[in-house]
């Protein structure tokens, strides 16, 4: 594995780490300011992933597989960031702390407008991931070296066009909540 593959692996290990050592801060030593600031330290870990990755091409690596994953993963994580720490945090505060309301699960029309919402997050995600693709084969200036930069816009491009097409479903054949069965005991 190369040295932005493992870049990325010990980003996202990063990602949770300071969020669970961002949320045990908060509730258990209810330090509120430090723990917020440990959560608000996750996109300066987006950003060292960009710096680092920007550096190796230009430098004059070879594109390959992680480096697009890298773009792909600071879209992701800039755009849903915010709601995997609010998603994170709910579930803290109710199975670790005991506080606070059961996290609540969505079927029908809910999960449906729900999913919608995460499809267009998807699709500023996408935006910027694309964006920072875009920069890196500008940066690049090189068709050849940057072959699995564009070959990743192609296919992130059909994932985006599948995710509409899962979210379209939901309305038309929307979740249903599971059955429950009488206990006859």
């Amino acid at each position: 594995m190369n040295f932005v593959a493992w870049m990325i692996v010990s980003c996202e290990v990063a990602f949770w780490v300071v969020i669970i050592l961002g949320l045990t801060v908060r509730y258990l030593l209810r330090k509120e300011r430090l723990g917020f600031l440990l959560l608000a330290f996750t996109p300066i870990i987006d950003l060292i992933l960009l710096i680092i990755t920007g550096f190796d091409l230009y430098r004059g690596s070879i594109a390959t597989p992680a480096h697009a994953i890298a773009a792909v993963y600071i879209g992701v994580s800039i755009v849903f960031g915010k709601s995997i720490i609010a998603w994170a945090d709910e579930r803290f505060r109710y199975y670790i702390v005991k506080q606070g309301d059961k996290p609540i699960k969505r079927y029908g029309n809910d999960y449906a407008r729900h999913y919608l919402k995460s499809w267009l997050k998807h699709v500023l995600a996408y935006a910027i991931g694309i964006g920072c693709l875009f920069g890196l084969i500008y940066l690049v200036q090189d068709p050849e070296r940057t072959e699995a930069l564009t070959s990743t816009i192609r296919w992130w491009s059909r994932v985006l066009g599948i995710d509409l097409l899962i979210t379209i479903a939901y309305f038309v054949w929307p979740k249903k909540a599971p059955i429950r069965h009488k206990n006859n005991d």
